[in-house]
This record gives structure tokens, sequence and C-alpha cells, in this order.
């Protein structure tokens, strides 16, 4: 995990590149997306941390985005529901 604030900005847009960063996550609101999610791209910075599995994240407690991640976020919510 990587927290956004951490990082700089060259160094974040090199590991996008080299994929060994896919998803970002908000700290506080426990969901996880896409990095190129809409609802991701207004996170706050302090919040936002990326990553490179989304099974790190659902084994952390996360949900995932209902915007980017429809198909996931269904599946989530018709379990807990």
């Amino acid at each position: 995990m990587i927290k956004h604030i951490e990082i700089k900005d060259t160094v974040l847009h090199q590991k996008i590149k080299q994929q060994e960063i896919l998803y970002g996550r908000n700290r506080k609101l426990k969901i996880y997306g896409t990095l190129h999610c809409k609802s991701g791209k207004r996170m706050k910075k302090e919040n936002r941390v990326f990553f490179n599995s989304a099974q790190q994240s659902k084994a952390q407690g996360y949900r995932p985005s209902g915007h980017c991640l429809r198909t996931a976020y269904k599946k989530w919510k018709d379990g807990y529901i």
C-alpha cells in the first residue's frame, strides 16, 4: 500500500505505467476502485492509497466502488443485503 501524500508524482506515474499500481482506495470510506474512476479522482489526496490487487482490499474489509466496479459492487451488495 502506498499513500498518495508520501509519494512523488513522477514516481507514482512510473509505477502506474509499469502496472505496479492498478487500484486506488479511500482509507476513510473503505472503498476501492480503478485508477480511472471518476469518484476516485475527486478523493482527497490524504485519504487516497494505491495498491495492485483487489483481493488485498477485500481481505482488509474494503468494498468495490459502485461507479467503476459495478459488477463487483453488485455482488458485494447482494452478499450483504
